[in-house]
């Protein structure tokens, strides 16, 4: 018999063993989209027992104070310069008192240093003052 120089035993047709996960991974994603569209939704909330309706305006407007930082980190009580850190505290003493207390509007200029603002804001707050706001932001504002 002849010899069959030309083919090679294994090249035959033989089953392949892999198998095929294609299908595998188009049910998982199926099922996974199911997952996720069936889960209810979380919804974080919090209640709040808020007021209703229109609050009456206060009978009487309240007393304003404004605190003025200059560029050259002078400090003005209402206009009337504060000539050291002891007169200073000295009014935010005697309007922390006071039983109804004013409205303390800090107003520092852009140039003025952070230090002095945060020095002025720290001693309102340490001697009591509870209406506190800071005016002129927009001075702060880029671009302008």
């Amino acid at each position: 018999m002849g010899m069959n120089v030309g083919t090679d035993s294994t090249t035959e047709d033989e089953g392949i063993v892999d198998i095929n996960t294609t299908p595998l991974i188009d049910v998982m994603l199926v099922l996974l989209i199911m997952l996720i569209i069936t889960i209810p939704l979380q919804t974080h909330s919090v209640a709040l027992d808020l007021p209703q309706g229109n609050p009456p305006p206060p009978a009487t407007q309240p007393q304003v104070v404004t605190v003025a930082i200059d560029f050259d980190n002078s400090i003005t009580w209402n206009g009337e310069p504060m000539t050291d850190e002891g007169t200073l505290q000295e009014h935010f003493r005697n309007a922390a008192s006071q039983p109804d207390q004013p409205e303390m509007h800090i107003h520092p200029n852009r140039l003025a240093d952070y230090k002095t603002v945060a020095h002025v804001l720290a001693d309102a707050q340490r001697l009591g003052i509870t209406k506190l706001g800071i005016v002129g932001q927009d001075q702060f504002m880029e671009g302008q």
